[in-house]
């Protein structure tokens, strides 16, 4: 979800009253998290094993990292109709519940299980696929529809489609299809797949190829986000062509609408209208999407680097009136990965990012006025104790360079109407580190414990802090902290 610079949209109705609790002890929270993992643990223990045997040794990926239905633990959701067709359908509920040490309603700037102390149905997802399964010489189709029920939605939208277009609230993918503050519904992907051999040509909505961690929940480790994939775009709709040169040789090239955008043309005239018409390619919101994924013979080792570019827009306040700037943002992705052995797989990523125009206020010296940069080092290793086991670590350093692109809380600022209970501009250091478990109790179920600590290092001058009691409680309130403990767990059944 990429959160341009905020700025406080007038508001149509009152906030609603923000849900949380009074300050708890981080012992006694954690002890709640262990315990409810624990029931979990035990109601799905006595079920099919995992299907440790029927894990592919070459495969490179992790056992959370598969995303098909022909890939994914045993299905019970049969329709006889598409089947014949071959379709598959499928899905999974994840709920969970997090909390911080503060006491306070939000988690600071985590994102998706950002509620503290109120448990969320982060995503009841249900996917309808047809796999393109093209030989040489042959050609094939396929088509896919995802839609995402559940607190994760209002995180997963794009404009034109389930979010608002800019120009209603001057807000970047403000959620249009949110029935409160906390739940909604998305359609992330709507694509159709043409291939023949080792190409593939998908048109319409689709998941992008940048970074580690992404938006389905089977498809990650952790509970929470790393900050790189939450200011990173989820979506692009456009066409992607994929061509399979080689054994180990996949590379990926596509023309898109723009970040996290359906159909929602720049704002030439009207409310928020750009102020500089005149730069380059300023009508248009197209954008380049590509990459390339080259794997080891042996499969054990992976290098994939991805980039996208194109024109944005940038809201400048938050009355119409005030305008937008429009300018070139781009982000380099890289992600190494290494089965080290059978037990040890390290992941490294790094993600740099910029936006010309940003009207963000601050900026260090030698920078070019208006542009706004953010980059990030992310480091995973995980450990498969035993087929029902895994344990990992996450370790990320991210720098909002300008105080641009971080906002807290995030599902404040993605409320139309909303009247400004978020807050931005947190130029400076971000720190996180992340221990969790993953309990395999059978195919279909998974739960994942974690401990985290964030903490922030401002650049000098910066006085607005992103954790802690205050934030999201006023118009452009921080809170007081300058870290936070969290602890939390959820659950993932697969259907």
């Amino acid at each position: 979800m990429i959160a341009a610079r905020p700025v406080w949209p007038r508001a149509e109705a009152a906030m609603a009253r923000a849900t949380g609790s009074t300050a708890v002890l981080p012992v006694r929270g954690f002890c709640v998290v262990v315990a409810v993992c624990a029931l979990l643990a035990g109601w799905c223990r006595a079920a099919e094993p995992p299907a440790g045997a029927a894990v592919d040794p070459d495969d490179p990926r992790l056992p959370w990292q598969a995303t098909l239905a022909r890939e994914q633990p045993d299905r019970r959701l049969h329709l006889p109709l598409l089947e014949r067709r071959s379709f598959s359908t499928f899905g999974w509920i994840d709920a969970g519940l997090g909390a911080n040490a503060w006491g306070t309603p939000f988690n600071g700037v985590v994102t998706f299980a950002d509620r503290s102390w109120q448990g969320q149905v982060n995503q009841l997802y249900l996917a309808n696929e047809r796999a393109a399964d093209a030989e040489a010489g042959e050609w094939d189709w396929g088509a896919r529809v995802d839609l995402l029920l559940g607190t994760d939605s209002i995180f997963t939208t794009a404009r034109g489609l389930d979010a608002w277009p800019l120009q209603a609230y001057g807000v970047a993918n403000a959620a249009s299809w949110a029935f409160s503050k906390d739940y909604g519904l998305a359609m992330p992907q709507l694509y159709l797949d043409v291939a023949r051999g080792d190409l593939t040509l998908r048109l319409g909505h689709f998941y992008g190829i940048l970074g580690y961690e992404q938006v389905p929940a089977v498809g990650n480790f952790f509970y929470t986000h790393c900050f790189s994939m939450q200011y990173s775009p989820f979506t692009f709709t456009g066409v992607m062509g994929t061509w399979k040169p080689a054994d180990g040789v996949t590379i990926h090239s596509a023309v898109h609408t723009g970040w996290n955008n359906f159909l929602d043309p720049m704002p030439m005239s009207g409310p928020w209208a750009i102020l500089n018409p005149g730069y380059p390619g300023a009508a248009s919101t197209a954008g380049y999407l590509g990459g390339v994924t080259l794997e080891s013979d042996d499969r054990s080792q992976s290098l994939a680097i991805g980039m996208t570019t194109g024109n944005e827009a940038t809201p400048l306040g938050s009355d119409p009136a005030s305008g937008s700037l429009v300018g070139n943002r781009s982000l380099i992705t890289t992600v190494y990965t290494n089965r080290l052995t059978e037990r040890l797989t390290y992941v490294f990523e790094n993600d740099a990012a910029w936006q010309f125009n940003s009207g963000a206020p601050s900026a260090t010296a030698g920078q070019q006025p208006g542009l706004a940069q953010w980059y990030s080092f992310n480091q995973y290793a995980f450990w498969t104790f035993s087929d029902r086991w895994l344990g990992g670590v996450r370790l990320e350093y991210f720098r909002d360079n300008n105080g641009y692109i971080v906002v807290a809380p995030l599902r404040n600022y993605s409320q139309a109407g909303n009247p400004g209970y978020y807050s931005g501009g947190f130029a400076g250091n971000f720190w996180e580190l992340t221990l969790g478990l993953n309990y395999r109790p059978n195919r279909n179920w998974m739960i994942r414990p974690e401990v985290r600590y964030d903490w922030f290092t401002p650049d000098a001058g910066v006085t607005r802090r992103p954790y802690g009691p205050g934030l999201g409680q006023g118009i452009g309130e921080s809170g007081s902290k300058l870290g936070q403990f969290y602890a939390g767990c959820d659950a993932i059944m697969q259907f």
